[in-house]
């Protein structure tokens, strides 16, 4: 078994280079960690183009049998202590990773589904990958990402949606608002949070809608705003007067989940 222990390997150069959101908008890969991860990736046929070992990782964690047997047949680089170490974006690492191809589909939006989720402007990388875990809990496949929001294949956020970047199609768009109204023309409406309204989420209907997501500090753009169908809330009993955006994502699209319910769809 070769070991490579050279911090000037070609690939140790590469996988340091991916922590670099640019270098992996060019290369088209990704970094993901940790034996949770490299299993759901295996499990969802992900394209995994290498994966990394640490030679000691069974001093530290024993990887199961089942995945050390699926692992095998991809290509397994092995590495030592000091080098994985050197690569590693995690605090208590595991000793096992995986370069992965994005999963980044510009053009080819399902126009079959209820809703479509759009994100406008998420900055932080853990509200951004719970609610990619949140949209993939649904039942949805598909997210459009406006080139303000945040990297979604940044390590942090990677880790936060727990598997569910392997199966979402995220598609990017350098136009939210193009983007929006070509959905329009497949019968859509779009819908939008706002205080400014009196309509609640439990009086919405959630059939053919986008749904846009905004940013954390100051909501939906108003570019946007102005040329929403809808507006909605999450009514508040108590003083506070807005929710985090991935809590605030979760009791809409799980109002979305209780109307199919009672549908029986």
């Amino acid at each position: 078994m070769q070991v490579i222990s050279s911090k000037d390997n070609e690939l140790i150069k590469h996988i340091k280079k991916l922590k670099d959101k640019k270098y992996r908008d060019e290369s088209k890969e990704y970094i993901i960690e940790g034996i949770k991860l490299v299993e759901e990736a295996v499990n969802e046929n992900a394209k995994i183009k290498k994966i990394i070992i640490c030679e000691n990782t069974t001093n530290t964690y024993e990887i199961p049998t089942r995945i050390t047997l699926e692992i095998a047949k991809y290509e397994c680089i092995y590495v030592t202590e000091k080098i994985y170490n050197s690569i590693t974006q995690v605090t208590n690492p595991q000793g096992i990773m995986a370069i992965i191809e994005k999963n980044v589909n510009k053009n080819e939006i399902d126009f079959s589904q209820d809703i479509i989720i759009a994100l406008d402007n998420v900055q932080d990388p853990g509200n951004l990958g719970t609610i990619l875990r949140t949209i993939d809990s649904v039942g949805l496949n598909q997210v459009i990402v406006s080139s303000e929001t945040a990297d979604v294949f940044n390590p942090k956020v990677v880790r936060s949606t727990m598997g569910a970047i392997f199966r979402l199609k995220i598609l990017e768009t350098q136009n939210l608002i193009e983007t929006i109204k070509n959905i329009r023309k497949h019968h859509y409406k779009l819908m939008v949070t706002s205080l400014q309204t009196e309509n609640t989420i439990y009086k919405a209907n959630f059939n053919k809608k986008i749904i846009v997501i905004g940013n954390e500090s100051n909501g939906v753009s108003k570019e946007i705003q102005n040329i929403a169908d809808e507006k909605i809330k999450i009514p508040m009993l108590g003083k506070t007067e807005s929710l985090n955006v991935s809590v605030a994502t979760g009791v809409v699209l799980y109002e979305y989940v209780r109307q199919k319910l009672i549908q029986g769809k």
